[in-house]
């Protein structure tokens, strides 16, 4: 049995303030976000991973690196969600035009579905339970909520049940052999 999943959301952008939909704009972390990563660090000083994977993506990789990680490896499947027609725009924009919108319910136009998501959530979880111990994952917030509805077995529309913050902690291991969330949304 694998060890213990940590879940590392990266630290604030600019579109994380603003409510923007950031799929696969490369944005980089606000000064804010610099310094939250390094709380990240502090916050898991000591502590040692068989495995370390980031998303390629700035935001994520420079979370890694600030956090003390600067080996981690590029995981392409911890990309976060293309959201297509609907990147940089808020939830309230996409209301104006389709006032019921929900990612969770209606996807994007022009992007991923959730299905895609999700196998790329259960990519990233297949190569995890290869390593023998304790795996972090630096990447995004609806994916690495998708991939927690997947570790809990859960369909991956059960994700919107998941907030996470920026520069969050969670971790994700066994009680009994049964997946369970050991901590959820620390901020550090």
């Amino acid at each position: 049995m694998p060890g213990e999943l940590w879940l590392v959301r990266h630290g604030e952008t600019e579109w994380s303030l603003s409510g923007a939909h950031t799929g696969r704009t490369d944005l980089p972390l606000t000064a804010h976000g610099r310094e939250e990563a390094r709380a990240i660090g502090r916050a898991l000083k000591g502590r040692r991973f068989t495995l370390v994977l980031t998303s390629p993506l700035g935001r994520a990789r420079e979370t890694a690196q600030l956090a003390g990680y600067p080996d981690a490896e590029l995981e392409d499947n911890l990309q976060e969600w293309n959201y297509g027609d609907y990147e940089g725009r808020t939830t309230a924009e996409i209301r104006q035009k389709i006032p019921s919108w929900s990612l969770w319910n209606d996807g994007v136009s022009g992007g991923e579905t959730i299905e895609q998501v999700s196998a790329r959530a259960g990519a990233v979880l297949a190569r995890a339970a290869r390593a023998a111990g304790d795996v972090a994952l630096f990447g995004h917030g609806h994916i690495l909520r998708i991939l927690t509805a997947r570790w809990l077995g859960l369909p991956p529309r059960d994700g919107r049940l998941f907030a996470l913050g920026t520069a969050s902690v969670s971790t994700l291991g066994y009680e009994r052999e049964i997946p369970v969330i050991m901590r959820w949304n620390l901020a550090c």
